[in-house]
């Protein structure tokens, strides 16, 4: 790794001038660096510096791995690199790490996390804080290497907290809360964090990383409450749970996701104060006084930034909600913060197959969301579904979509309930 950060110095950068470091709030320094995603969430690792990596590479994620197991190799980290045969093998050492106390993270996407699926519901249920990054990617078949989201999509009800990310940057800051979040007392839950496969995993951005020390101090020490190493004090791990307590163990689950939202406020709330960000469940986008609004998850909703700007540009008042959060899902703050717009259009990036009118499961979270917490109202409501396995969504289709949803706010009729955007029919 040291060879590439040759080739990609960070433009060091200092809050009125100086040597190039830029001075945070609480005195710690970052620098603004070139580096796509997978370096990013990379880089994030590094200054966690995990006590166990276990991991497949699998495309788009490779990188992330690589570069990672780089800083293994360079004696940077000290972390043990576990490398298996297979994306169930390496979900199976994270659970056997994180039984025996270890903070533990892993990268994956597309069918390696479909292959992981029955180790991730075993990471969830014995409670252990594993964090993964997910490239998303499209699930076969056919095969396809590219980006959309229905690989984590269908990871959705596993019992792991989902945090997307807009970029490379989101994906570090959100690589580095997730370890806060899943280790808090109060949740102790595995986290994903998420951003678009070849679209931000491979495209390179400016990137702003904290002060190593900084990072440390935030993510602090990890100390278990129980350890399968613990022989002073045995435990039972991973037991037959037949009808005597199984249901009462689920019941469990949920009710530990029931602080995941204060949790992840909480956790964010001290990163935004210590890295000046500005992270919560969700980010509005020029909706406060906004007729119409797009819903739209990771990089789609950079694109329809610029699309709302132009929009207003030309006295449209166009509005956007990009949820951060998907699991647990802020039903409540989603609809409170969509409740004045006259139409609402929902961006899915994956189907629910056989589901209502073969919506994305974004817009179904949406339509019970308002149906639940709409206190009667009802915002019209499509669902656009778009760019499946990794086709381009440019800012002339997210413009027509803002153009339908005027004629509905203006009373027009809903022509289609769901509409594949961009499809060759």
């Amino acid at each position: 790794m040291r060879h590439l950060r040759q080739h990609l110095p960070g433009r060091r950068y200092h809050h009125g001038g100086g040597d190039g470091s830029r001075q945070g709030r609480r005195g710690q320094v970052s620098d603004f660096k070139a580096l796509d995603g997978n370096q990013a969430v990379a880089e994030a690792m590094r200054q966690i510096n995990p006590d166990v990596v276990a991991a497949y590479p699998i495309t788009p994620q490779t990188e992330a791995v690589q570069v990672f197991s780089q800083f293994v190799a360079d004696g940077e980290v000290d972390t043990e690199f576990v490398t298996v045969e297979s994306e169930h093998s390496a979900m199976s050492a994270c659970v056997g790490a994180g039984a025996a106390g270890a903070r533990v993270m892993t990268c994956t996407s597309s069918a390696g996390l479909a292959f992981m699926w029955e180790i991730t519901y075993i990471a969830a249920s014995m409670r252990l804080p594993i964090v993964m990054m997910v490239a998303n990617r499209a699930l076969s078949g056919p095969i396809n290497i590219h980006c959309d989201h229905s690989d984590s999509m269908g990871a959705r009800d596993n019992g792991w907290v989902q945090l997307f990310s807009e970029s490379p940057e989101e994906a570090y800051d959100n690589m580095i809360q997730a370890v806060r979040i899943a280790e808090h007392p109060d949740l102790m839950l595995p986290v994903m964090v998420m951003q678009d496969g070849f679209i931000t995993s491979h495209a390179m951005e400016r990137v702003e990383v904290f002060d190593d020390q900084a990072v440390r101090d935030f993510v602090g020490t990890y100390t278990p409450r129980y350890s399968v190493l613990d022989v002073e004090n045995p435990l039972t791990f991973g037991p037959l749970d037949f009808y005597v307590y199984y249901f009462e163990h689920k019941r469990q689950q949920v009710e530990a996701f029931s602080h995941a939202k204060d949790v992840i406020l909480e956790v964010a709330a001290d990163f935004n104060r210590r890295f000046n960000r500005n992270y919560g469940l969700m980010e509005a986008y020029r909706l406060d006084d906004a007729d119409v609004a797009l819903v739209a998850l990771s990089s789609t909703a950079g694109t329809a930034k610029v699309v709302v700007d132009e929009l207003r540009g030309q006295g449209v008042k166009a509005g956007l909600l990009k949820p951060r959060v998907f699991r647990p899902f802020p039903a409540e703050e989603m609809v409170e913060a969509l409740s004045h717009v006259k139409a609402v259009a929902v961006m899915d990036r994956s189907i629910s197959f056989g589901s209502m009118a073969n919506a994305g499961p974004l817009f179904l979270e949406m339509a019970a969301a308002f149906y639940v917490n709409g206190n009667g109202s009802k915002v019209p409501m499509v669902d656009y579904v778009y760019g499946l396995g990794g086709r381009d969504i440019g800012p002339s289709e997210i413009e027509s979509v803002y153009m339908d949803l005027l004629r509905i706010a203006d009373g027009g009729e809903v022509p289609n309930l769901v509409t594949y955007l961009g499809v060759r029919e």
